[in-house]
């Protein structure tokens, strides 16, 4: 007997040989091997939107060498990765194969790649999921459709070569609309007030809190749908009253009105989905999407962690049992709590409740990982061991003091808080950068002089631009997209340039925010986040069988085709210039800043007519400290930007961030470019 395997990648099929015998063959289908055609839309729209699937081009020999397996194989087992998309992978490689007269298909699914998974999913194989193979049938036909369909009249309205994508434009909105609340905000001063008492040779300083009763806060609260951003000042909105209140308190004696002392408990969070786990890599790491996915792909494919792509907070019970044992056994039978703990996942998807991103073994340390893969694999590793583990154990105790002195008059209240850690439970593993704040003995009643009283000055800040981590949270919150595409999402609309990261932060570009203007005043239905929402729901329910997949094409397109239609008649979008104080040396008009295939360049604003260009330099107002230059934005084969000496070769300082160029710990060169195996592509739906 003679048995075929097929598998997405190499990786997973070197893993996966570990565990299965001779009698195996494993061939990797390298992703797709099925598609819509690149030069027609391959959706037959008058036909109930029959996709036209062709053979991949570029996989002819992958196709070939599975053709000759698939000949001799009596068993076919389909084994690719337990989403929809890989499902999809393995109803294409059946339809190729099932010319085999004598071969038995199977469908074999298994959320980590162990020798007990492999084993277990061996002994209880099934047929393909034709629920989940419509559901990624869907969202390709749905995909095709705005974007072989959108992107002519793009062409036509804002500039010739540009695209959009159906999810992808609701991204570049939250954008765009995050832009345009930083541009309008004014900004506005307030004050604090602060006091320095002095107890057992120990400054503490203590903030104003309350005036005559008023409590003095700052509230700032940000609404993406109405576009209003409100500041709730306090009470100290000027100098005079800052001023006033410390003339007030000049002669003040003090008093301590009250030291309230409570314990509090911090409970541990649950093991990492896509979602949380792209966030954390880019708060900690300044990882992108992108890159955190393809660290975690080579860390499933190598066996060391699960499924990497999943809504899911739960663990398998034994998972459970084996980290409450491990953490019994290294750190006591404290660090435990009486009973497992279980989280509740947001969003169930049917059939397709993966366990949260957890490692296949917890004795496996981040070391061992560092050794085998690389510092980078470690890294993420090392978050989703530590978050799972953890996530397990006992809660931290914390006792918090908050310390209340009045003015003798009783008119102005200060406050300070103090904490300091009981029992460190879970954060022995996840510390999270927990740090105790020591207060002194203060008794109530007991009198204070104040060794120092300040104003300070502040102004309110607008909202901040989305990162990664801030602008994958708030796709998972309004519920566009799925964990699988989060990172595509993003990577798709800046390889675009519809948007720039600047200092790990997303700005628009002038193209970007023509595109979404333009989509946003035509295609409401296209750029509606509520709409977006709705129609993954609509695919999660034909993955879930309640729903059949044409009739949620049909409802989209029938209004959208109309639409396309009736926009024809619209005026062309002008796509705003930023012009620089450089002169044409041809022709005597202005260089302005343009956007290529290569990124930015300066050409002279009477394009066509003069079609002279200039490579645009990015200076900062930051110096090399290497050897003084200046530093100039740089951007890697990939598009990545950096910071740069101007007097490269020269010169080869370089950093990602402005703190490496302020505070460098080293000054000596840096390896900018990630290495090959950390930008692999991962696998998209969008």
């Amino acid at each position: 007997m003679k048995n075929l395997v097929v598998v997405e990648s190499p990786t997973k099929a070197r893993t996966i040989g570990r565990f299965l015998g001779q009698d195996y063959e494993i061939i990797a289908s390298m992703g797709h091997i099925m598609d819509l055609p690149k030069s027609t839309l391959g959706v037959e729209v008058e036909n109930n939107f029959k996709p036209d699937y062709q053979q991949m081009k570029d996989k002819k020999k992958t196709i070939a060498q599975l053709k000759a397996a698939g000949k001799n194989a009596e068993n076919i087992i389909l084994a690719t990765d337990p989403d929809r998309e890989g499902e999809a992978i393995a109803a294409h490689v059946k339809e190729i194969l099932s010319s085999s007269k004598k071969a038995k298909f199977s469908r074999v699914v298994f959320h980590e790649i162990t020798k007990e998974a492999i084993d277990e999913a061996f002994k209880t194989p099934r047929d393909i999921d034709v629920n989940l193979v419509d559901a990624q049938t869907a969202r390709r036909v749905l995909d095709r459709l705005v974007g072989y369909k959108l992107s002519p009249i793009l062409w036509q309205k804002v500039r010739r070569g540009l695209s959009a994508g159906r999810v992808q434009s609701v991204a570049l909105r939250l954008i765009v609309e995050r832009e345009k609340e930083i541009e309008k905000f004014v900004k506005e001063k307030y004050f604090t007030v602060h006091a320095v008492f002095s107890k057992n040779d120990k400054d503490t300083e203590f903030d104003l809190m309350e005036i005559s009763g008023e409590k003095i806060e700052t509230q700032k609260a940000f609404n993406l749908y109405d576009g209003e951003y409100k500041v709730s000042l306090t009470v100290l909105d000027s100098l005079d009253k800052a001023k006033e209140v410390l003339a007030n308190l000049q002669n003040s004696g003090f008093i301590v009105s009250d030291v309230v002392k409570k314990q509090a408990k911090r409970s541990p969070g649950p093991a990492y989905t896509t979602s949380t786990l792209q966030q954390d890599a880019s708060r900690r790491f300044g990882y992108s999407g992108k890159r955190t996915m393809s660290l975690a792909q080579k860390l499933y494919e190598e066996g060391h962690i699960t499924y990497h792509r999943t809504d899911s907070v739960n663990m398998s019970s034994s998972a459970v049992s084996a980290i409450r044992n491990f953490v019994e056994k290294n750190y006591g039978k404290k660090y435990i709590p009486d009973a497992p703990r279980f989280y509740k996942t947001k969003q169930k998807l049917a059939q397709e409740a993966h366990e949260a991103i957890r490692p296949t073994n917890v004795n496996n340390n981040p070391s061992a990982i560092a050794s085998d893969l690389g510092r980078d694999f470690a890294k993420i590793y090392e978050l989703i061991w530590n978050r799972a583990v953890s996530s397990q154990m006992s809660d931290a105790l914390i006792e918090q003091t908050s310390v209340l002195v009045d003015s003798t008059d009783k008119k102005y209240r200060f406050k300070a808080n103090g904490s300091v850690l009981v029992f460190d439970g879970f954060l022995r593993v996840n510390s999270q950068g927990l740090n105790d704040n020591i207060l002194p003995d203060f008794v109530a009643s007991e009198a204070l002089n104040a060794s120092k009283i300040e104003q300070r000055e502040h102004e309110t800040m607008p909202p901040p631009r989305y990162n990664d981590a801030s602008l994958i949270s708030t796709l998972e919150e309004k519920g566009i997209g799925r964990p699988s595409t989060y990172a595509t999402i993003i990577s798709t609309i800046e390889g675009r340039q519809y948007i720039e990261r600047n200092e790990g932060r997303f700005n628009p570009t002038s193209v970007g925010i023509a595109v979404s203007d333009f989509l946003v005043a035509n295609f409401s239905t296209i750029d509606d986040i509520p709409f977006t929402a709705l129609m993954e729901d609509e695919l999660d329910e034909v993955a879930n069988g309640t729903k059949k997949w044409e009739p949620v094409i049909k409802e989209f397109y029938e209004p959208f085709e109309k639409t396309l239609v009736s926009v024809k008649d619209t005026a062309r979008v002008k796509i705003e210039v930023e012009k620089t104080d450089e002169i044409c040396p041809q022709d005597g008009g202005h260089l302005i800043i343009r956007h290529g295939r290569f990124g930015k360049f300066m050409a002279c604003e009477n394009f066509p007519e003069c079609k002279f260009t200039k490579a645009l330099v990015q200076e900062t107002d930051l110096i090399c400290p290497k050897d003084g230059g200046k530093i100039i934005f740089k951007k890697t084969k990939k598009g990545r930007r950096f910071y740069g000496c101007a007097n490269y070769p020269k010169c080869d300082f370089a950093a990602w961030k402005v703190e490496d160029i302020k505070n460098p710990k080293e000054i000596v060169s840096k390896e900018i470019p990630p290495k090959k195996s950390e930008e692999a592509t991962a696998k998209t739906t969008e």
